[in-house]
């Protein structure tokens, strides 16, 4: 497998916004992380990158693996991974750009530190990823500065940046949030592609279950912090069991909905430093019980893909 994650927490200060988190992804599958903001996806993200020091968070519990080895190790040997056999991709391509250094020059550095290139080759190899990329005239692009490019275009160099170590895996932090609908299904095509064709494993961050629907071949739900549903994506639409799944469903637009039946969900995902006792979904749940409120579900695995983190599931029944 090639990254694992069990059971993880991670504390901040007094708090756990993270409480137990599980999934794995394997080279060639493309998994989505789905759920509102402030769900921990992005969290979870940080904490496999290593750069949970950067908001002072840490991880109390849990493990954390890639190709079968610890990725609770030293900085110093993080930084040799990061760039290198796992690449990261941020919601914001201007946070991931140098704006006064040309986009040729920022792609370079990456190949030059980890593959150990020259500076010819490593400018070789940049236009060859921005052609792969299906960047047109990239001998030019390579001369322009952020500022010049658009939208669509800079979230392609930051793919570039990411690509140019030669990952094994890449982390996509809701990499098309900012992009319009055109743009944002090519660029999901772009990381589909990549993925089936070097075999790379892909962890996909979104709150879209439209762009989930797209290019995922397995998902985790979370819920403040926690799992409340893993499936592969063909089950998990055709037939979801957790109310917040379907309630994240019914919150998707389909051709075949009729004319006001597009339903958003109640009330708000809850601040880390109040979260309810018992399942942390039942102040929104219309299922909820009397246990709801006392006890947390556990997570039960119903399959080799599949598990449930819920009191009163539903039957699997398309929303």
């Amino acid at each position: 497998m090639l990254l694992e994650v069990q059971d993880l927490r991670v504390s901040i200060g007094k708090v756990t916004p993270l409480d137990g988190v599980s999934f794995a992804l394997d080279r060639g599958q493309i998994h989505g992380l789905v759920g509102e903001s402030g769900s921990g996806k992005s969290l979870t993200a940080m904490a496999i990158m290593g750069l949970l020091p950067l908001i002072g968070g840490r991880i109390t519990g849990g493990t954390l693996a890639f190709d079968g080895h610890s990725l609770q190790r030293p900085e110093a040997e993080l930084r040799k991974l990061r760039g290198r056999r796992i690449a990261f991709i941020t919601q914001n391509p201007m946070t991931a750009l140098d704006p006064v250094r040309h986009i040729g020059g920022q792609v370079d550095e990456v190949a030059m530190m980890h593959l150990g290139l020259d500076r010819k080759a490593a400018r070789e190899r940049t236009i060859q990823i921005l052609t792969q990329l299906r960047i047109s005239s990239a001998e030019t692009v390579v001369q322009s500065y952020p500022h010049q490019l658009s939208g669509g275009m800079k979230q392609r160099i930051v793919i570039a940046m990411a690509l140019a170590g030669e990952p094994d895996l890449i982390v996509a932090d809701e990499p098309t949030t900012a992009l319009d609908v055109t743009v944002q299904a090519q660029i999901i095509h772009i990381l589909t592609s990549l993925v089936r064709e070097r075999g790379l494993g892909l962890l996909l961050i979104t709150h879209d279950m439209g762009v989930v629907a797209q290019a995922c071949d397995l998902v985790t739900v979370l819920y403040a912090g926690r799992v409340a549903e893993k499936s592969s994506t063909a089950a998990l639409f055709e037939a979801p069991r957790h109310p917040y799944t379907t309630a994240l469903m019914a919150s998707v637009p389909r051709d075949d909905m009729p004319l006001g039946a597009l339903k958003g969900i109640p009330g708000s995902v809850p601040s880390v430093a109040g979260y309810p006792a018992g399942c942390r979904f039942h102040p929104r749940c219309p299922r909820k019980t009397e246990i709801c409120e006392k006890v947390v579900p556990p997570l039960v695995v119903t399959d080799k893909q599949s598990a449930l983190a819920c009191h009163n599931p539903l039957e699997g029944t398309r929303p």
